[in-house]
């Protein structure tokens, strides 16, 4: 009996760490959504830590492209033609991309969003809006972006923030 109960329990540990270690992300999947009247916007994207690095130094330097994000490329989901920053963007499914700057901090979406991170590609580019880059004195440690009613997505890494904003397109 003892034997059999030393079995199931190495089992069961065995089966449990397969469990958890496959799902721990260094970098974990988040989602934001905001739901405004008909318009629904949703974020998927991996979330990493800076670790002891400086965003826009060690890691995401300056004036280099970015996924926005880690591991698969960062997803902007919208179920109906919106404005981004003046600019039209059709509804659909674009990876998010962007060149962080000291000064300003290039938003742009591209029409391959079913992909890994890495393998981006300008010619697929639908937008690109340049929206400024604002430093703080609080460090936030872990990539975060958040959406508000009024239709901003803001980007917070480290000490830089960037924000974009949307808005529904009215044919009226």
């Amino acid at each position: 009996m003892r034997f059999l109960s030393i079995i199931f329990f190495t089992l069961f540990l065995s089966f449990s760490y397969g469990q958890t270690s496959s799902n721990n992300r260094v970098s974990p999947l988040d989602t934001v959504e905001l739901h405004i009247e008909d318009l629904n916007v949703k974020i998927t994207y991996s979330r990493p830590f800076l670790k002891g690095r400086e965003f826009g130094k060690d890691i995401v330097p300056f004036g280099r492209l970015w996924r926005t994000g880690a591991n698969e490329a960062t997803i902007f989901e919208t179920n109906r033609d919106i404005i981004v920053e003046g600019q039209e963007l059709k509804a659909g499914k674009y990876s998010l991309y962007s060149i962080p700057d000291a000064e300003e901090t290039t938003i742009i979406f591209n029409k391959v969003w079913n992909q890994w991170g890495t393998q981006y590609d300008k010619s697929q580019d639908v937008l690109r809006v340049n929206v400024p880059t604002i430093f703080t004195d609080y460090t936030s440690e872990q990539f975060t972006i958040d959406l508000d009613e009024a239709g901003a997505a803001c980007l917070t890494w480290g000490n830089s923030i960037f924000t974009f904003h949307f808005e529904e397109l009215n044919d009226e």
